[in-house]
C-alpha cells in the first residue's frame, strides 16, 4: 500500500512538471528589442503550479478510492455494476473479497484494507472470518471509531448475539472517541434495552435519532424505541418527527412466515442432501439479508417463519424494513452465495406480518 502511494504521487508530481513547464521561465520577459526593450513582468507560475498539484493528487485519490481500494467492496456503494442493475451483488462481493484477502496476505500494513476486509466478511455472514481482519485493522489504526464498532458488531454475533462484556467496552470507547457514531449509538441503545435500562436505551436511541432522524438506523431500531419509551413511562418529545416507515411497521409483526416449495419440473436436480437458504431482503435498498434460515431439500416442503432472531446483524433486523422480499435458494456447494446452477424462487414484496406465503424454487441460477 505504502509503495503503491509513493509510486502513484511520484507519478503525478512527473506529470505536473511536464504539464507545467512552460510556466518555469523568469517573471519577467522582454518586450520589443534592444537595450530600450520594455520588460512585462508575467504572473508567477507558483498558484496555477499549486492548483494543477491538488488536482491531479486529488484526482489520483479518486480513482484509488473508486477503482483500486477495498472501499469498493462496501455493500453500500452503487455503482454500474456489470449486472445491469446498478449494485454490487453477492457474487461480485465475494470475488473481490477473495482478491482483498490474496493482496493483504502481500501487503498488511493496510488498515483500510483490513477493515474492509472485515465488513466484506460480515455482509457475506462469516462473522467468524471478520474478527480476525478487523483486529489488524484495530492494530494498525487503535483510535478509529467505526472501527472499533464494527469489531463490536461482529464479537456479539459470533457470541450468540450478545453485546455484553467486550462488545459493550468497545461501543463505550468508540462513543469517547466520536460520541455522534450512529452505529455507535445504535448498538449502545441496543445492549441497554436488552439489559432492561429503558432509560440508557432512550439516552442513546434519542440522540440517533436526533442526529439522523431519516437514517436506516432508526427505521431498524423505531419500534424498539416505541417500547423502551413505553417500558420507561417516557412520552414521546412532540417535536420529535416519527421516523419513516415506523408508522407502517409500529402494529405489524416483525415476521413474515409461509411454505417453501419445489417445482416438479426441478426435483431431478436436487439431491435431498443439499442446503436450501430461506431468507428475506428489503424491498428497496440493499440486498444483504435481514434474516436468513439454513435447511435441506428433503425437508422440504417446509414451512417457515422468518423474524429478527434470524438477523445477520444486530444493527440489520426484518423490523427495520417495513416491505421485504422473501426467497428460497437450494445451494449445491452449500454455500452463502448464490452460484450458477442454483435452484431458486422469489416472492413479490410483502409487508411485516404477512403468513401464508408459498415459495416455489423454479428458476435455475444463470451464469
Amino acid at each position: 500500500m505504502t509503495a503503491f502511494v509513493l509510486i502513484a504521487l511520484a507519478m503525478a508530481l512527473a506529470t505536473v512538471l511536464l504539464l507545467t513547464r512552460p510556466l518555469w521561465w523568469s517573471r519577467k520577459q522582454p518586450v520589443g528589442e534592444g537595450e530600450d526593450a520594455a520588460v512585462e513582468t508575467t504572473r508567477s507560475p507558483l498558484p496555477m503550479l499549486a492548483g494543477l498539484s491538488s488536482f491531479v493528487i486529488a484526482l489520483l485519490g479518486a480513482g484509488y478510492v473508486l477503482v483500486g481500494a477495498p472501499l469498493a467492496l462496501d455493500p453500500q456503494v452503487r455503482t454500474a455494476a456489470s449486472n445491469g442493475q446498478g449494485e454490487i451483488t453477492f457474487e461480485q462481493i465475494e470475488a473481490m473479497t477473495q482478491r482483498l484477502a490474496d493482496r493483504l496476505k502481500q501487503q498488511p500494513d493496510d488498515p483500510t484494507g483490513w477493515a474492509m476486509l472485515g465488513r466484506s466478511y460480515a455482509v457475506l455472514g462469516r462473522h467468524a472470518d471478520a474478527l480476525p481482519a478487523f483486529k489488524q485493522a484495530l492494530t494498525l489504526k487503535p483510535d478509529d471509531a467505526n472501527l472499533l464498532t464494527d469489531y463490536a458488531d461482529a464479537l456479539a454475533v459470533v457470541n450468540g448475539r450478545n453485546l455484553e462484556g467486550e462488545p459493550s467496552q468497545l461501543i463505550a470507547r468508540a462513543l469517547e472517541m466520536d460520541p455522534n457514531n450512529l452505529k455507535a449509538l445504535s448498538l449502545a441503545g441496543t445492549a441497554a434495552y436488552l439489559r432492561k435500562d429503558f432509560a440508557g436505551a432512550l439516552r442513546h436511541w434519542d440522540k440517533l435519532a436526533q442526529l439522523a432522524p431519516d437514517s436506516d438506523f432508526v427505521r431498524q431500531i423505531q419500534r424498539g424505541i416505541d417500547e423502551a419509551r413505553r417500558q420507561a413511562g417516557t412520552p414521546a418529545p412532540a417535536a420529535q418527527a416519527q421516523a419513516p416507515g415506523a408508522a407502517a411497521s409500529a402494529g405489524a409483526t416483525a415476521s413474515v412466515s409461509g411454505t417453501v416449495t419445489l417445482a416438479k419440473a426441478l426435483a431431478g436436480k436436487a439431491a435431498p442432501d443439499d442446503t436450501v437458504f430461506v431468507f428475506a431482503r428489503a424491498a428497496a435498498g440493499s440486498r444483504v439479508p435481514l434474516a436468513i434460515l439454513r435447511r435441506q431439500v428433503k425437508d422440504l416442503p417446509l414451512k417457515f417463519t422468518l423474524d429478527d432472531s434470524m438477523a445477520m446483524s444486530p444493527a440489520a433486523k426484518l423490523s427495520g424494513s417495513p416491505q421485504v422480499i422473501v426467497g428460497a435458494r437450494i445451494s449445491k456447494s452449500g454455500g452463502a452465495l448464490a452460484q450458477p446452477g442454483d435452484l431458486q424462487g422469489l416472492s413479490a414484496p410483502v409487508s411485516l406480518g404477512t403468513g401464508g406465503l408459498i415459495i416455489e424454487i423454479s428458476q435455475v441460477v444463470g451464469p
